[in-house]
């Protein structure tokens, strides 16, 4: 009962911190860049992270503009010039940001200049 009661408090901790959410963005942006030194590539954005909460500022724009460009090509798989509000969403997450203030509408269709502005 103790292990399982630790588990618990573990799947607690890491939801609460959002650590895996956290680790899945980390995974994409290396996956992406493609660094010859991964390691102080994750200390850099950790630390830009970091500036960003202590400042107040939005999250660091680890993702600039031809990156976010290749990124909504990789979900607009039939090249149709929008994603669907639901991989919208689950972009967001990807990149450690919140889906909660979205205001759009289910159904709506995201273009290209809407993902780049908004995210």
């Amino acid at each position: 009962a103790t292990r399982m009661a630790a588990e618990q408090s573990g799947r607690e901790y890491l939801a609460r911190h959002r650590v895996a959410e956290l680790l899945h963005g980390l995974g994409a942006l290396l996956l992406h860049h493609r660094p010859e030194r991964p390691r102080e590539f994750l200390i850099q954005a950790l630390e830009r992270i970091k500036l960003a909460k202590q400042t107040g500022v939005d999250y660091p724009y680890l993702m600039d503009e031809p990156n976010l460009e290749a990124m909504f090509e990789m979900l607009d798989t039939a090249s149709q010039g929008y994603i669907t509000l639901v991989q919208y969403k689950e972009a967001l997450k990807t990149l450690g940001l919140s889906a909660q203030d979205v205001s759009y509408e289910d159904g709506t269709n995201i273009t290209l200049e809407v993902f780049k502005e908004e995210v």
